[in-house]
């Protein structure tokens, strides 16, 4: 069911969500992260999900974190200083996390930034296994430019996608970039013209929709263990993983269909 703040439609085995507060160009307070939270669990038990992309209403894909929200806190941490440190903490580790669960969907996840995405904005589509973005979209990672340590996981995401270097300056510097510079530097996937980010995401979603889901949802958590797994301890994964495909329905489908030259039809079991 779809939330005032996040809107959930379906087409097929893809889910299309989006944050929606166009007035506000989606920022991210901590009723819309509730809602959002709300959605990926729901998504997240739908057995025949195959792909999600997760977009924004209006011009912008998302400003970034709530400032009424960021306001109250520095008024509370400036009122009561030291004391209020690990409440904010808190606070902000829990603001992560409802987001931030949306890693957790077996099913691959797609951002189309449709329009400008700032701070913690664009976190969220940094947190998806793909982006696409419009050309003329603003991105950048404004926090220092509020006096802001990064946060929703920026320094953990921005410079496994585009190298400790590149990382280091737009932190440092908080500058934005547009949709094809993101592009060049393999922040997005591609970036095309505006009226293009949603179906092209759709698009690239009905290409993994067509693959064998089981497989897919192995591959998926392949590339998340990787950046920390031995050669000889990735190996042993994907053997199990091959092994545990080798028992589906979908394998003898795909074999099948190479053998008589078809397009497969997976089940997912």
């Amino acid at each position: 069911m779809s939330n005032p703040l996040v809107r959930v439609e379906r087409d097929g085995p893809i889910a299309v969500l989006t944050l929606q507060d166009p007035e506000r160009r989606n920022a991210m307070s901590e009723a819309m992260g509730a809602a959002f939270a709300e959605q990926i669990v729901a998504l997240g038990a739908e057995r025949d999900l195959r792909a999600v992309v997760l977009t924004g209403s209006g011009q912008a894909f998302s400003a970034g974190g709530d400032l009424a929200m960021l306001e109250r806190l520095a008024k509370s941490a400036a009122e009561r200083p030291g004391l209020a440190r690990r409440e904010t903490r808190d606070s902000m580790r829990s603001f992560y996390g409802f987001f931030l669960g949306l890693r957790d969907l077996p099913c691959p996840t797609i951002a189309a930034i449709n329009g400008h995405a700032i701070g913690a904005g664009l976190c969220v589509a940094l947190a998806c296994d793909l982006r696409i973005a419009s050309r003329d979209a603003k991105l950048g990672l404004n926090f220092t430019r509020l006096g802001l340590h990064p946060g929703m996981a920026a320094t953990w995401t921005l410079p496994r996608l585009v190298g400790t270097a590149r990382a280091a300056e737009l932190l440092y510097t908080g500058r934005t970039l547009g949709g094809a510079e993101a592009a060049e530097i393999g922040l997005v996937n591609r970036a095309v013209a505006a009226d293009r980010v949603l179906p092209e995401s759709l698009e690239l979603a009905r290409e993994i929709a067509e693959s064998a889901p089981i497989a897919v949802a192995g591959v998926k958590q392949a590339l998340a263990r990787s950046p920390l797994a031995s050669l000889d301890d990735q190996l042993g994964f994907e053997a199990a993983e091959q092994g545990r495909c080798f028992e589906t329905g979908d394998v003898r489908e795909g074999l099948a269909a190479a053998r008589e030259r078809r397009a497969p039809r997976f089940e997912g079991r």
